[in-house]
Protein backbone atom coordinates (compact mmCIF):
# COMPACT_ATOMS: atom_id res chain seq x y z
CA UNK A 1 0.00 0.00 0.00
CA UNK A 2 1.99 3.12 -1.32
CA UNK A 3 2.15 6.14 0.81
CA UNK A 4 0.17 9.02 -0.85
CA UNK A 5 -1.14 12.02 0.32
CA UNK A 6 -4.04 12.68 -1.86
CA UNK A 7 -5.37 15.77 -3.91
CA UNK A 8 -7.52 18.67 -1.97
CA UNK A 9 -10.51 17.30 -3.71
CA UNK A 10 -12.75 19.77 -2.02
CA UNK A 11 -10.82 22.78 -3.33
CA UNK A 12 -12.66 20.76 -6.91
CA UNK A 13 -15.73 20.12 -5.09
CA UNK A 14 -16.38 23.94 -4.34
CA UNK A 15 -14.84 24.67 -7.87
CA UNK A 16 -17.70 22.82 -9.55
CA UNK A 17 -20.46 23.92 -7.31
CA UNK A 18 -19.77 27.44 -7.91
CA UNK A 19 -19.94 26.29 -11.65
CA UNK A 20 -23.57 24.95 -11.11
CA UNK A 21 -26.28 27.14 -12.05
CA UNK A 22 -27.67 28.80 -8.88
CA UNK A 23 -30.85 30.53 -8.37
CA UNK A 24 -30.68 34.40 -7.88
CA UNK A 25 -30.98 35.05 -4.19
CA UNK A 26 -31.37 38.07 -1.65
CA UNK A 27 -29.04 40.23 -0.38
CA UNK A 28 -27.89 38.39 2.23
CA UNK A 29 -26.89 40.44 5.61
CA UNK A 30 -23.26 40.79 6.90
CA UNK A 31 -22.00 41.98 9.97
CA UNK A 32 -19.70 44.42 8.85
CA UNK A 33 -21.12 47.09 6.22
CA UNK A 34 -24.03 47.79 4.34
CA UNK A 35 -24.06 47.79 0.27
CA UNK A 36 -22.21 50.29 -1.01
CA UNK A 37 -24.66 53.38 -1.94
CA UNK A 38 -24.93 53.36 -5.90
CA UNK A 39 -25.48 55.79 -8.45
CA UNK A 40 -28.58 57.33 -8.43
CA UNK A 41 -30.77 55.23 -10.89
CA UNK A 42 -32.57 56.73 -13.82
CA UNK A 43 -35.51 58.34 -13.42
CA UNK A 44 -38.28 58.44 -15.90
CA UNK A 45 -39.09 62.20 -17.52
CA UNK A 46 -42.49 62.04 -16.26
CA UNK A 47 -41.24 60.64 -12.07
CA UNK A 48 -38.27 63.34 -12.71
CA UNK A 49 -41.18 66.31 -12.63
CA UNK A 50 -42.59 64.48 -9.30
CA UNK A 51 -39.58 64.60 -7.57
CA UNK A 52 -40.15 66.90 -4.25
CA UNK A 53 -38.60 69.74 -4.32
CA UNK A 54 -35.57 68.87 -1.86
CA UNK A 55 -33.23 72.00 -1.27
CA UNK A 56 -29.71 70.63 0.09
CA UNK A 57 -29.41 72.35 3.29
CA UNK A 58 -26.17 71.75 5.35
CA UNK A 59 -28.39 69.54 8.62
CA UNK A 60 -29.23 67.24 5.36
CA UNK A 61 -26.03 67.01 4.18
CA UNK A 62 -24.78 66.50 7.07
CA UNK A 63 -27.04 63.81 8.27
CA UNK A 64 -25.99 62.17 4.72
CA UNK A 65 -22.71 61.99 5.30
CA UNK A 66 -22.76 61.25 9.03
CA UNK A 67 -25.28 57.78 7.81
CA UNK A 68 -22.37 57.11 5.43
CA UNK A 69 -20.00 57.36 7.60
CA UNK A 70 -21.48 55.21 9.66
CA UNK A 71 -22.02 52.52 7.18
CA UNK A 72 -18.85 52.31 6.16
CA UNK A 73 -17.36 52.06 9.87
CA UNK A 74 -19.92 49.26 10.59
CA UNK A 75 -22.15 51.07 12.70
CA UNK A 76 -24.86 49.81 10.04
CA UNK A 77 -27.92 50.43 12.61
CA UNK A 78 -26.86 54.18 12.49
CA UNK A 79 -26.78 54.16 8.88
CA UNK A 80 -29.97 52.78 8.97
CA UNK A 81 -31.87 54.99 11.07
CA UNK A 82 -30.17 58.18 9.55
CA UNK A 83 -31.72 57.18 6.05
CA UNK A 84 -34.96 56.56 7.35
CA UNK A 85 -34.83 60.33 8.54
CA UNK A 86 -34.20 61.53 5.71
CA UNK A 87 -36.58 59.32 3.59
CA UNK A 88 -39.88 60.68 6.05
CA UNK A 89 -38.55 63.85 5.47
CA UNK A 90 -38.09 64.57 1.67
CA UNK A 91 -39.90 61.90 0.64
CA UNK A 92 -37.26 61.56 -2.12
CA UNK A 93 -37.96 58.14 -3.81
CA UNK A 94 -33.78 57.94 -4.34
CA UNK A 95 -33.18 58.26 -0.54
CA UNK A 96 -35.76 55.85 -0.01
CA UNK A 97 -34.39 53.26 -2.09
CA UNK A 98 -31.32 53.48 -0.29
CA UNK A 99 -32.81 53.32 3.53
CA UNK A 100 -34.91 50.43 1.96
CA UNK A 101 -32.05 48.45 0.53
CA UNK A 102 -30.19 48.87 3.97
CA UNK A 103 -33.08 48.24 6.34
CA UNK A 104 -33.38 44.78 4.54
CA UNK A 105 -29.96 44.67 4.80
CA UNK A 106 -30.12 44.40 8.61
CA UNK A 107 -33.60 42.56 8.56
CA UNK A 108 -35.89 45.40 9.80
CA UNK A 109 -38.11 44.56 7.50
CA UNK A 110 -40.85 47.05 8.92
CA UNK A 111 -38.65 49.96 8.38
CA UNK A 112 -37.90 48.52 4.75
CA UNK A 113 -41.45 48.28 4.00
CA UNK A 114 -41.88 51.85 5.13
CA UNK A 115 -39.23 53.16 3.03
CA UNK A 116 -40.28 51.03 -0.13
CA UNK A 117 -43.90 52.59 -0.19
CA UNK A 118 -42.23 56.09 0.05
CA UNK A 119 -40.05 54.98 -2.59
CA UNK A 120 -43.12 54.25 -4.41
CA UNK A 121 -45.10 57.19 -3.72
CA UNK A 122 -42.26 59.41 -5.42
CA UNK A 123 -41.99 56.35 -8.43
CA UNK A 124 -44.98 54.14 -8.36
CA UNK A 125 -43.70 52.65 -12.01
CA UNK A 126 -41.02 50.72 -10.19
CA UNK A 127 -40.60 47.25 -10.08
CA UNK A 128 -37.67 47.34 -7.86
CA UNK A 129 -39.22 49.09 -5.23
CA UNK A 130 -42.70 46.52 -5.62
CA UNK A 131 -40.50 44.09 -4.88
CA UNK A 132 -38.79 45.21 -2.01
CA UNK A 133 -42.10 46.28 -0.88
CA UNK A 134 -43.73 42.89 -1.43
CA UNK A 135 -39.98 41.18 0.21
CA UNK A 136 -40.16 42.62 3.37
CA UNK A 137 -44.00 42.12 3.95
CA UNK A 138 -43.39 38.06 3.09
CA UNK A 139 -40.26 38.34 5.50
CA UNK A 140 -43.07 39.41 7.70
CA UNK A 141 -45.48 36.52 6.87
CA UNK A 142 -48.23 38.87 6.20
CA UNK A 143 -48.73 36.76 3.20
CA UNK A 144 -52.64 38.18 1.97
CA UNK A 145 -51.05 41.73 2.19
CA UNK A 146 -48.64 40.29 -0.42
CA UNK A 147 -50.54 38.93 -2.28
CA UNK A 148 -51.95 41.35 -4.56
CA UNK A 149 -48.99 43.03 -5.61
CA UNK A 150 -47.87 39.58 -6.09
CA UNK A 151 -51.09 38.84 -8.68
CA UNK A 152 -49.90 42.24 -10.05
CA UNK A 153 -46.20 41.39 -10.88
CA UNK A 154 -47.46 37.93 -12.37
CA UNK A 155 -49.48 39.80 -14.86
CA UNK A 156 -47.09 42.05 -15.90
CA UNK A 157 -43.76 39.71 -15.80
CA UNK A 158 -45.53 36.39 -16.53
CA UNK A 159 -42.86 33.60 -16.50
CA UNK A 160 -40.45 35.78 -15.19
CA UNK A 161 -42.25 36.46 -12.36
CA UNK A 162 -42.69 32.98 -10.81
CA UNK A 163 -38.99 32.64 -11.51
CA UNK A 164 -38.28 35.69 -9.51
CA UNK A 165 -40.65 34.31 -6.58
CA UNK A 166 -38.56 31.93 -5.04
CA UNK A 167 -35.96 35.18 -4.45
CA UNK A 168 -38.89 36.92 -2.87
CA UNK A 169 -40.04 33.92 -0.52
CA UNK A 170 -36.33 33.64 0.52
CA UNK A 171 -37.01 35.32 3.74
CA UNK A 172 -39.91 33.98 4.83
CA UNK A 173 -40.53 31.86 8.26
CA UNK A 174 -43.63 30.42 7.46
CA UNK A 175 -42.57 27.96 4.42
CA UNK A 176 -46.59 26.09 4.72
CA UNK A 177 -47.98 29.81 4.25
CA UNK A 178 -45.80 30.23 1.33
CA UNK A 179 -46.83 27.42 -0.25
CA UNK A 180 -50.50 27.92 -0.01
CA UNK A 181 -50.05 31.58 -1.17
CA UNK A 182 -47.81 30.42 -4.16
CA UNK A 183 -50.78 27.68 -4.94
CA UNK A 184 -53.27 30.16 -4.97
CA UNK A 185 -51.08 32.69 -7.55
CA UNK A 186 -50.57 29.85 -9.43
CA UNK A 187 -53.99 28.37 -10.05
CA UNK A 188 -54.68 30.82 -12.92
CA UNK A 189 -51.51 29.47 -14.70
CA UNK A 190 -51.81 25.77 -15.63
CA UNK A 191 -50.03 25.59 -18.67
CA UNK A 192 -46.70 27.95 -17.67
CA UNK A 193 -43.59 25.02 -16.85
CA UNK A 194 -42.40 28.40 -14.47
CA UNK A 195 -45.71 28.19 -12.41
CA UNK A 196 -45.54 24.43 -11.71
CA UNK A 197 -41.58 24.93 -10.46
CA UNK A 198 -42.08 27.01 -8.22
CA UNK A 199 -44.91 24.98 -6.86
CA UNK A 200 -42.18 22.09 -6.63
CA UNK A 201 -39.56 24.40 -4.73
CA UNK A 202 -42.24 25.95 -2.13
CA UNK A 203 -43.21 22.16 -1.28
CA UNK A 204 -40.32 20.88 -1.31
CA UNK A 205 -39.58 24.07 1.38
CA UNK A 206 -42.20 23.18 3.24
CA UNK A 207 -41.61 19.64 4.16
CA UNK A 208 -43.64 18.17 1.02
CA UNK A 209 -41.33 16.34 -1.24
CA UNK A 210 -43.98 13.89 -3.03
CA UNK A 211 -45.78 17.28 -3.42
CA UNK A 212 -42.60 18.62 -5.07
CA UNK A 213 -42.07 15.57 -7.30
CA UNK A 214 -45.31 15.89 -9.06
CA UNK A 215 -44.99 19.59 -9.88
CA UNK A 216 -41.60 18.65 -11.04
CA UNK A 217 -43.17 16.18 -13.39
CA UNK A 218 -45.87 18.51 -14.48
CA UNK A 219 -42.95 21.02 -15.54
CA UNK A 220 -40.88 18.46 -17.02
CA UNK A 221 -44.42 17.25 -19.25
CA UNK A 222 -44.68 21.07 -20.44
CA UNK A 223 -41.45 21.41 -21.12
CA UNK A 224 -39.65 18.27 -21.81
CA UNK A 225 -35.69 18.68 -20.66
CA UNK A 226 -35.60 22.05 -18.93
CA UNK A 227 -32.34 22.21 -16.65
CA UNK A 228 -33.59 23.86 -13.37
CA UNK A 229 -36.26 20.91 -13.03
CA UNK A 230 -33.35 18.54 -13.16
CA UNK A 231 -31.03 20.52 -11.20
CA UNK A 232 -34.32 19.96 -8.37
CA UNK A 233 -34.80 16.91 -9.14
CA UNK A 234 -31.24 16.08 -8.97
CA UNK A 235 -31.13 17.64 -5.58
CA UNK A 236 -34.05 15.81 -4.20
CA UNK A 237 -32.49 12.29 -5.01
CA UNK A 238 -28.93 13.32 -3.82
CA UNK A 239 -30.51 13.64 -0.65
CA UNK A 240 -31.83 10.42 -0.69
CA UNK A 241 -29.78 8.48 -2.32
CA UNK A 242 -26.36 8.98 -4.39
CA UNK A 243 -26.53 6.25 -6.93
CA UNK A 244 -29.86 7.25 -7.43
CA UNK A 245 -29.05 11.06 -8.71
CA UNK A 246 -25.73 9.86 -10.77
CA UNK A 247 -28.46 7.51 -12.44
CA UNK A 248 -31.12 9.82 -12.82
CA UNK A 249 -28.09 12.67 -14.53
CA UNK A 250 -26.57 9.98 -16.93
CA UNK A 251 -29.74 9.01 -18.12
CA UNK A 252 -30.88 13.03 -18.77
CA UNK A 253 -27.17 13.78 -20.44
CA UNK A 254 -27.47 10.79 -22.77
CA UNK A 255 -30.79 12.81 -23.98
CA UNK A 256 -29.45 16.60 -23.89
CA UNK A 257 -25.88 16.06 -24.36
CA UNK A 258 -25.62 20.04 -24.48
CA UNK A 259 -26.75 20.28 -21.13
CA UNK A 260 -23.41 21.99 -19.88
CA UNK A 261 -24.73 22.63 -16.12
CA UNK A 262 -26.10 19.41 -15.66
CA UNK A 263 -23.33 18.00 -16.54
CA UNK A 264 -21.06 20.05 -14.29
CA UNK A 265 -23.52 19.24 -11.47
CA UNK A 266 -22.64 15.35 -12.51
CA UNK A 267 -19.20 15.56 -12.45
CA UNK A 268 -18.98 17.02 -8.82
CA UNK A 269 -21.35 14.23 -8.10
CA UNK A 270 -19.03 11.90 -9.31
CA UNK A 271 -15.79 13.50 -7.96
CA UNK A 272 -17.97 13.09 -4.00
CA UNK A 273 -18.51 9.83 -4.75
CA UNK A 274 -14.94 8.87 -5.60
CA UNK A 275 -15.49 8.03 -9.31
CA UNK A 276 -12.41 9.64 -10.42
CA UNK A 277 -12.36 8.10 -13.96
CA UNK A 278 -15.80 8.67 -14.35
CA UNK A 279 -15.63 12.18 -13.54
CA UNK A 280 -12.64 13.05 -15.93
CA UNK A 281 -14.64 10.99 -18.58
CA UNK A 282 -17.15 14.32 -18.18
CA UNK A 283 -14.81 16.95 -18.26
CA UNK A 284 -13.43 15.72 -20.96
CA UNK A 285 -16.53 16.64 -23.03
CA UNK A 286 -17.16 19.87 -20.83
CA UNK A 287 -13.43 20.86 -22.11
CA UNK A 288 -14.41 20.40 -25.40
CA UNK A 289 -17.68 21.98 -24.97
CA UNK A 290 -15.87 25.25 -23.33
CA UNK A 291 -12.61 25.39 -24.58
CA UNK A 292 -12.29 29.27 -22.78
CA UNK A 293 -13.13 28.11 -19.15
CA UNK A 294 -10.59 28.36 -17.17
CA UNK A 295 -12.30 26.90 -13.76
CA UNK A 296 -13.06 23.47 -16.18
CA UNK A 297 -9.54 23.28 -17.75
CA UNK A 298 -8.09 23.81 -13.72
CA UNK A 299 -10.62 20.98 -12.55
CA UNK A 300 -9.41 18.37 -15.43
CA UNK A 301 -6.05 19.34 -15.10
CA UNK A 302 -6.24 18.26 -11.37
CA UNK A 303 -8.49 15.34 -12.22
CA UNK A 304 -5.46 13.96 -14.95
CA UNK A 305 -3.12 14.67 -12.64
CA UNK A 306 -4.73 12.51 -10.05
CA UNK A 307 -5.37 9.55 -12.50
CA UNK A 308 -1.11 10.09 -13.36
CA UNK A 309 -2.07 11.17 -17.54
CA UNK A 310 0.54 13.90 -16.72
CA UNK A 311 0.87 15.49 -20.28
CA UNK A 312 -2.76 15.89 -20.41
CA UNK A 313 -2.34 17.25 -16.84
CA UNK A 314 0.24 20.05 -18.30
CA UNK A 315 -1.72 20.88 -20.99
CA UNK A 316 -4.88 21.49 -19.22
CA UNK A 317 -3.55 23.00 -16.55
CA UNK A 318 -1.09 25.31 -18.69
CA UNK A 319 -4.55 26.56 -20.36
CA UNK A 320 -5.76 27.63 -17.49
CA UNK A 321 -3.31 29.66 -16.74
CA UNK A 322 -3.46 30.85 -20.33
CA UNK A 323 -6.62 31.65 -19.75
CA UNK A 324 -5.96 33.63 -15.90
CA UNK A 325 -7.80 31.13 -13.70
CA UNK A 326 -7.36 33.23 -10.72
CA UNK A 327 -6.14 30.37 -7.74
CA UNK A 328 -2.64 31.22 -9.24
CA UNK A 329 -0.97 29.51 -6.23
CA UNK A 330 -3.24 26.12 -6.63
CA UNK A 331 -2.08 26.17 -10.56
CA UNK A 332 1.33 26.72 -9.78
CA UNK A 333 1.62 24.11 -7.13
CA UNK A 334 -0.37 21.58 -9.35
CA UNK A 335 1.96 22.70 -12.55
CA UNK A 336 4.90 21.81 -10.08
CA UNK A 337 3.30 18.18 -9.18
CA UNK A 338 2.69 17.45 -13.00
CA UNK A 339 6.53 18.78 -13.75
CA UNK A 340 8.13 16.93 -11.22
CA UNK A 341 6.14 13.96 -12.62
CA UNK A 342 7.09 14.67 -16.13
CA UNK A 343 10.91 14.08 -14.69
CA UNK A 344 11.22 18.10 -14.67
CA UNK A 345 13.03 19.14 -11.52
CA UNK A 346 14.31 22.71 -12.93
CA UNK A 347 10.81 23.56 -13.99
CA UNK A 348 9.09 22.20 -10.86
CA UNK A 349 11.12 24.43 -8.75
CA UNK A 350 9.87 27.29 -10.42
CA UNK A 351 6.41 26.36 -10.28
CA UNK A 352 6.66 26.49 -6.57
CA UNK A 353 8.43 29.62 -6.47
CA UNK A 354 5.50 31.41 -7.51
CA UNK A 355 3.88 30.08 -4.32
CA UNK A 356 5.01 32.65 -1.72
CA UNK A 357 1.73 32.89 0.80
CA UNK A 358 -1.32 31.29 1.44
CA UNK A 359 -2.54 27.73 1.68
CA UNK A 360 -0.59 25.76 -0.50
CA UNK A 361 3.05 27.56 0.56
CA UNK A 362 4.30 24.72 2.92
CA UNK A 363 3.05 21.90 0.42
CA UNK A 364 5.38 23.96 -2.12
CA UNK A 365 8.11 24.34 0.28
CA UNK A 366 8.12 20.79 1.14
CA UNK A 367 8.29 20.00 -3.03
CA UNK A 368 11.31 22.32 -3.17
CA UNK A 369 13.12 20.85 -0.06
CA UNK A 370 12.16 16.94 -1.51
CA UNK A 371 13.66 18.17 -4.84
CA UNK A 372 16.86 19.71 -3.43
CA UNK A 373 17.45 16.93 -1.17
CA UNK A 374 17.02 14.78 -3.90
CA UNK A 375 20.17 16.53 -6.03
CA UNK A 376 22.22 16.05 -2.69
CA UNK A 377 21.87 19.31 -1.22
CA UNK A 378 19.73 18.30 1.87
CA UNK A 379 21.37 20.47 4.27
CA UNK A 380 19.45 23.38 1.58
CA UNK A 381 16.45 21.76 1.84
CA UNK A 382 16.27 21.66 5.81
CA UNK A 383 17.25 25.26 5.66
CA UNK A 384 14.75 25.93 3.54
CA UNK A 385 12.27 24.38 5.45
CA UNK A 386 13.70 26.00 8.65
CA UNK A 387 12.92 29.40 7.19
CA UNK A 388 9.34 28.86 6.60
CA UNK A 389 6.95 30.58 8.81
CA UNK A 390 3.86 28.95 8.76
CA UNK A 391 0.44 31.39 9.85
CA UNK A 392 -2.16 28.40 11.23
CA UNK A 393 -1.75 25.38 13.02
CA UNK A 394 -2.38 23.38 10.02
CA UNK A 395 0.42 25.11 8.55
CA UNK A 396 2.43 24.16 11.06
CA UNK A 397 1.20 20.76 11.43
CA UNK A 398 2.18 20.43 7.03
CA UNK A 399 5.34 21.60 8.46
CA UNK A 400 6.37 18.71 10.60
CA UNK A 401 4.93 16.39 7.52
CA UNK A 402 7.67 18.23 5.33
CA UNK A 403 10.31 17.77 7.95
CA UNK A 404 9.40 14.27 8.21
CA UNK A 405 8.99 13.44 4.80
CA UNK A 406 12.96 14.60 4.40
CA UNK A 407 14.23 12.01 7.19
CA UNK A 408 11.36 9.31 5.44
CA UNK A 409 13.24 9.83 2.21
CA UNK A 410 16.63 9.78 3.79
CA UNK A 411 15.84 5.99 5.13
CA UNK A 412 16.40 7.45 8.92
CA UNK A 413 13.13 5.59 10.49
CA UNK A 414 14.07 6.28 13.76
CA UNK A 415 14.26 10.40 13.72
CA UNK A 416 11.23 10.48 11.78
CA UNK A 417 9.32 8.36 14.07
CA UNK A 418 10.69 10.59 17.13
CA UNK A 419 10.12 13.47 15.53
CA UNK A 420 6.47 12.83 15.07
CA UNK A 421 6.24 11.73 18.30
CA UNK A 422 7.07 15.10 19.24
CA UNK A 423 4.90 16.71 17.03
CA UNK A 424 1.78 14.79 18.40
CA UNK A 425 2.68 15.88 22.08
CA UNK A 426 1.93 19.26 20.26
CA UNK A 427 -0.91 18.30 18.27
CA UNK A 428 -2.53 14.93 19.55
CA UNK A 429 -5.42 14.90 17.85
CA UNK A 430 -4.56 15.58 14.32
CA UNK A 431 -5.07 12.84 11.37
CA UNK A 432 -2.20 13.71 9.26
CA UNK A 433 0.33 13.61 12.05
CA UNK A 434 -1.51 10.27 13.39
CA UNK A 435 -1.49 8.76 9.74
CA UNK A 436 2.21 9.84 9.08
CA UNK A 437 3.24 8.42 12.56
CA UNK A 438 1.89 4.82 12.26
CA UNK A 439 3.38 4.97 8.44
CA UNK A 440 6.96 5.81 10.69
CA UNK A 441 6.21 2.99 13.39
CA UNK A 442 5.61 0.18 10.74
CA UNK A 443 8.68 0.56 9.33
CA UNK A 444 10.14 -0.09 13.17
CA UNK A 445 7.79 -2.75 13.39
CA UNK A 446 5.87 -1.26 16.00
CA UNK A 447 2.69 -3.02 15.16
CA UNK A 448 0.57 -2.08 17.82
CA UNK A 449 1.12 1.67 17.30
CA UNK A 450 0.44 1.65 14.08
CA UNK A 451 -2.96 0.10 14.66
CA UNK A 452 -3.48 2.49 18.02
CA UNK A 453 -3.21 5.44 15.53
CA UNK A 454 -4.90 4.55 12.46
CA UNK A 455 -8.54 3.60 14.96
CA UNK A 456 -7.94 7.01 16.56
CA UNK A 457 -7.97 8.25 12.57
CA UNK A 458 -10.85 6.72 12.23
CA UNK A 459 -12.54 7.53 15.28
CA UNK A 460 -11.35 11.46 14.25
CA UNK A 461 -12.66 10.82 10.54
CA UNK A 462 -15.19 8.02 9.78
CA UNK A 463 -14.88 8.76 6.53
CA UNK A 464 -11.24 8.44 5.82
CA UNK A 465 -10.72 5.70 3.46
CA UNK A 466 -7.27 5.48 3.73
CA UNK A 467 -7.04 5.01 7.33
CA UNK A 468 -9.10 2.02 6.59
CA UNK A 469 -6.80 0.87 3.75
CA UNK A 470 -3.96 1.64 5.45
CA UNK A 471 -4.69 -0.16 8.86
CA UNK A 472 -6.72 -3.09 6.43
CA UNK A 473 -3.31 -3.81 4.31
CA UNK A 474 -0.98 -4.08 7.75
CA UNK A 475 -3.20 -6.70 9.04
CA UNK A 476 -3.31 -8.27 5.79
CA UNK A 477 0.69 -7.98 5.11
CA UNK A 478 1.85 -8.40 8.80
CA UNK A 479 -0.82 -10.53 10.33
CA UNK A 480 -2.83 -13.53 9.95
CA UNK A 481 -6.30 -11.57 10.83
CA UNK A 482 -7.76 -11.75 7.20
CA UNK A 483 -10.80 -11.71 8.38
CA UNK A 484 -10.79 -8.11 10.29
CA UNK A 485 -8.29 -6.87 7.50
CA UNK A 486 -11.25 -7.92 4.65
CA UNK A 487 -13.60 -5.85 6.43
CA UNK A 488 -11.69 -2.41 6.67
CA UNK A 489 -10.70 -3.23 2.76
CA UNK A 490 -14.23 -3.61 2.11
CA UNK A 491 -15.01 0.39 3.68
CA UNK A 492 -12.18 1.88 2.24
CA UNK A 493 -13.39 0.65 -1.37
CA UNK A 494 -16.92 1.79 -0.60
CA UNK A 495 -15.66 5.30 0.77
CA UNK A 496 -13.42 5.63 -2.74
CA UNK A 497 -13.95 2.34 -5.00
CA UNK A 498 -11.47 4.06 -7.89
CA UNK A 499 -8.29 4.52 -5.68
CA UNK A 500 -5.78 2.84 -6.85
CA UNK A 501 -4.02 2.15 -3.95
CA UNK A 502 -6.96 0.62 -2.26
CA UNK A 503 -7.76 -1.87 -5.32
CA UNK A 504 -3.58 -3.06 -4.27
CA UNK A 505 -4.76 -3.40 -1.41
CA UNK A 506 -8.05 -5.76 -1.51
CA UNK A 507 -6.04 -7.34 -4.29
CA UNK A 508 -3.09 -8.45 -2.05
CA UNK A 509 -5.32 -9.20 0.42
CA UNK A 510 -7.25 -11.79 -1.95
CA UNK A 511 -3.21 -13.08 -2.95
CA UNK A 512 -2.72 -13.77 0.81
CA UNK A 513 -6.13 -15.73 0.97
CA UNK A 514 -4.89 -17.24 -2.20
CA UNK A 515 -7.19 -15.88 -4.52
CA UNK A 516 -4.68 -15.52 -7.45
CA UNK A 517 -7.25 -15.04 -10.19
CA UNK A 518 -9.40 -12.46 -8.39
CA UNK A 519 -6.07 -10.68 -6.92
CA UNK A 520 -5.00 -10.24 -10.52
CA UNK A 521 -8.19 -8.59 -11.58
CA UNK A 522 -7.91 -6.20 -8.77
CA UNK A 523 -4.29 -5.87 -9.11
CA UNK A 524 -4.20 -5.15 -12.69
CA UNK A 525 -7.06 -2.82 -12.12
CA UNK A 526 -5.24 -0.67 -9.81
CA UNK A 527 -2.45 -0.71 -12.43
CA UNK A 528 -3.86 0.74 -14.91
CA UNK A 529 -5.33 3.22 -13.07
CA UNK A 530 -1.64 4.36 -11.72
CA UNK A 531 1.86 2.52 -13.00
CA UNK A 532 3.09 2.76 -9.00
CA UNK A 533 6.07 0.63 -8.14
CA UNK A 534 4.57 -1.16 -5.29
CA UNK A 535 1.57 -2.07 -7.18
CA UNK A 536 3.39 -3.51 -10.09
CA UNK A 537 5.66 -5.52 -7.34
CA UNK A 538 2.16 -7.11 -6.03
CA UNK A 539 1.03 -7.84 -9.53
CA UNK A 540 4.27 -9.70 -11.00
CA UNK A 541 4.40 -11.52 -7.89
CA UNK A 542 1.00 -12.71 -8.61
CA UNK A 543 1.58 -13.02 -11.89
CA UNK A 544 4.51 -15.26 -11.14
CA UNK A 545 2.73 -17.68 -8.83
CA UNK A 546 0.17 -18.17 -11.30
CA UNK A 547 2.89 -19.32 -13.82
CA UNK A 548 3.68 -16.53 -15.85
CA UNK A 549 7.32 -15.79 -14.99
CA UNK A 550 8.33 -13.94 -18.29
CA UNK A 551 5.65 -11.30 -17.90
CA UNK A 552 6.30 -10.63 -14.03
CA UNK A 553 9.62 -10.43 -15.30
CA UNK A 554 9.25 -7.96 -17.84
CA UNK A 555 6.56 -5.95 -15.49
CA UNK A 556 9.07 -5.49 -12.78
CA UNK A 557 12.12 -4.47 -15.23
CA UNK A 558 9.93 -1.42 -17.13
CA UNK A 559 8.79 -0.55 -13.73
CA UNK A 560 12.32 -0.70 -12.46
CA UNK A 561 13.39 1.65 -15.60
CA UNK A 562 11.10 4.51 -14.10
CA UNK A 563 11.55 4.38 -10.37
CA UNK A 564 14.89 2.76 -9.65
CA UNK A 565 14.90 3.10 -6.33
CA UNK A 566 11.95 1.52 -5.49
CA UNK A 567 12.47 -0.73 -2.44
CA UNK A 568 9.23 -2.75 -3.31
CA UNK A 569 10.49 -3.58 -6.60
CA UNK A 570 14.50 -4.09 -5.67
CA UNK A 571 12.77 -6.96 -2.90
CA UNK A 572 10.43 -8.62 -4.96
CA UNK A 573 13.28 -9.20 -7.78
CA UNK A 574 15.43 -10.69 -5.29
CA UNK A 575 12.75 -13.31 -3.58
CA UNK A 576 11.88 -14.52 -7.32
CA UNK A 577 15.12 -13.96 -9.42
CA UNK A 578 17.76 -13.67 -7.52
Amino acid sequence: MPLLRTLPWAAVLCLLAACSQQPARPPVPAPAKPPPAEAAPAVPQAAQEKLPDVPLTPQLLYQFLVSEIAGQRGMVGVAEQGYMTMARETGDPRIARRAADIAFFVRNYKDAEEASRIWLKGDPGSLQATQTLVASQLAQNRFAEAEPALRNLLSREGASGFMQLSVLLAKTTDPQGAYQLLQRLAAPYPQMPEAWFALAQAALKAGHPAVAQADLAQADKLRPGWEPVALLHTQMLAARSAPEALAYLNGYLQRYPQAQDIRLVYARLLVAAGRILDARAQFAILARQLPNNGEIAYAAGLLALQTGDLPVAREELGRAAALRFPGKDALAYYLGITEEGLGRPQEALSQYRKVVRGEYLIAARSRMADILAKEGKLDEAKALLHATRPATDAQRIQLIQAQADLLRNAKDYVKLYELLSEGLKRFPDSPELLYDHSMAAEKLDKLGVVETDLRKVIRLQPDNAQAYNALGYTLAEKTDRLKEAAELLDKALSLAPDDPFILDSVGWLNYRQGHLARAREYLERAYKLRADPEIAAHLGEVLWMQGSHQAALDLWKASLQSHPQSEALLQVLKKFNP
